[in-house]
């Protein structure tokens, strides 16, 4: 069973906060290469704060993926400092929205627990948009990377490419805004049931996915 629930960032046990922070530091940092703050062999910055809302996605005891997310009410990566220089604007409409940053799927820890063959990133898109609903959020923003852009079309997501952009790498970056209603999650459920018998429960909050066995 993969679960997938919220946390709030003064909420946080030392023990998950350090294999967060590191997690992403491995991520981030190591993998991808990106300009992050880095201390202690984490990686974490100011954004991670009593504003802030953490999605993990636990298999046994472990996580394997998660992201952040920040009321755009509150200072956050989209409207903040950080990007706003790989842009020539950023325009964003008015609502009750999140910011979504630092997704990820730790993919060291999917191929050793052997859960490399299970939609993953539909599962975590569909958490998005669950927790979204379940707290009345009308839509999500977020600056990601070009693979994270195919990633997000190939689930059936209809998100849309506010802004584009180019990173301090000189690749190219996109403002997305990611709808949150039932037609996408509708979406998204049945791109997960495609690998499974119908599940017609996974529109709750908290999820909670059971993980089938893949046929031959």
């Amino acid at each position: 069973m993969m679960e997938i629930f919220d946390v709030r960032y003064n909420k946080l046990s030392d023990k998950r906060s350090m294999e967060l922070f590191s997690l992403r530091k491995k991520v981030f940092k190591d993998r991808l290469n990106w300009a992050v703050t880095c201390t202690d062999d984490m990686e974490f910055d100011e954004y991670d704060n009593k504003n802030t809302t953490y999605l993990f996605g636990v298999y046994g005891d472990a996580v394997i993926c998660g992201l952040r997310f920040i009321e755009m009410k509150y200072n956050n990566m989209v409207t903040g400092t950080t990007f706003r220089h790989f842009f020539k604007k950023i325009n964003v409409t008015e609502g009750n929205c999140l910011d979504a940053s630092r997704l990820f799927i730790d993919k060291a820890r999917v191929r050793k627990l052997n859960l490399n063959l299970y939609p993953l990133s539909s599962m975590l898109f569909l958490a998005m948009i669950n927790y979204a609903m379940n707290f009345f959020h009308d839509g999500i923003y977020a600056i990601i990377s070009h693979p994270m852009l195919i990633i997000f079309k190939r689930s059936g997501w209809l998100i849309k490419v506010v802004e584009q952009g180019l990173s301090e790498k000189k690749e190219n970056i996109y403002l997305i805004y990611m709808p949150v209603d039932r037609k996408n999650q509708q979406i998204l459920i049945n791109n997960i049931n495609t690998c499974n018998t119908s599940i017609n429960y996974f529109n709750n909050w908290p999820l909670s996915f059971p993980l089938w066995k893949k046929q031959a």
